[in-house]
């Protein structure tokens, strides 16, 4: 019998269950650390505003770069933009409260750090007075935003601080374990949130349930007593 468990076929088959397991995590983890780099590009126009959502944990450290670029007619492409237009930002928190409002050049970089977890808006916009350069056209804006330990230059760390390749991928790694265990405490205050919202809609359906039975039970008891002075008067009854 311990023969029969040990064979080879079984042995084989717990080493793959083993590596698909390994292999589930590792995509769980890399596909949790994808999303905490972002980088697109978009088109606005002169008095247009573009917002984006980003869920952040608290105390996560957020880097946005961007560049513009505007829209040469006669050579039918997008060009760097001259120094003269410039972008505002705009930051807002969950609770809606603006935490970054900055006005930067064609092409910047700005920082900021979340305290609230949750939804945070990113807003951009041109600054119009310049928005006249380029005649009504479109302004095309590349932006990359960078969370967590992302956000950091380890080359710049490395040489700050003295470390060895081996200290850098250490504190690395640490940074990258501190920033899931951040992301897994945010999935769990959403969840938190979501149950606390369904319980409270269940209650608010439960009483409302009761006040529409009583509602009822009310109306067909004011019916029948109706039905009954109305019998009596006609001497039906």
């Amino acid at each position: 019998m311990l023969s029969a468990l040990s064979s080879p076929g079984v042995i084989a088959a717990k080493m793959a269950a083993v590596r698909l397991g390994s292999s589930a995590l590792s995509l769980l983890l890399l596909s949790l650390l994808s999303t905490l780099v972002s980088s697109l590009y978009f088109h606005i126009g002169e008095t247009e505003k573009k917002c984006f959502i980003e869920e952040i944990p608290d105390e996560t450290m957020i880097i946005g770069n961007y560049r513009t670029q505007l829209y040469d007619k006669q050579k039918e492409e997008y060009l760097p933009a001259t120094q003269g237009l410039g972008m505002f930002v705009e930051v807002k928190d969950p609770d809606d409260k603006v935490i970054l409002s900055r006005q930067y050049g064609s092409e910047g970089r700005f920082t900021f750090t979340s305290h609230t977890p949750g939804e945070h808006q990113i807003c951009l916009h041109s600054n119009s007075s310049k928005f006249a350069l380029f005649a009504g056209g479109m302004l095309r804006v590349h932006l990359d935003i960078q969370v967590g330990e992302h956000a950091n230059n380890y080359a710049e760390i490395a040489a700050k601080d003295k470390l060895s390749e081996l200290q850098l991928r250490v504190r690395q790694l640490m940074e990258q374990v501190d920033q899931v265990q951040k992301e897994q405490n945010y999935q769990r205050y959403r969840e938190e949130r979501f149950r606390q919202t369904s319980e409270s809609t269940n209650q608010r359906v439960l009483w409302w349930s009761i006040v529409q039975t009583l509602i009822l039970v009310a109306i067909g008891i004011w019916q029948m007593r109706h039905l009954k002075s109305f019998f009596e008067a006609k001497k039906l009854v």
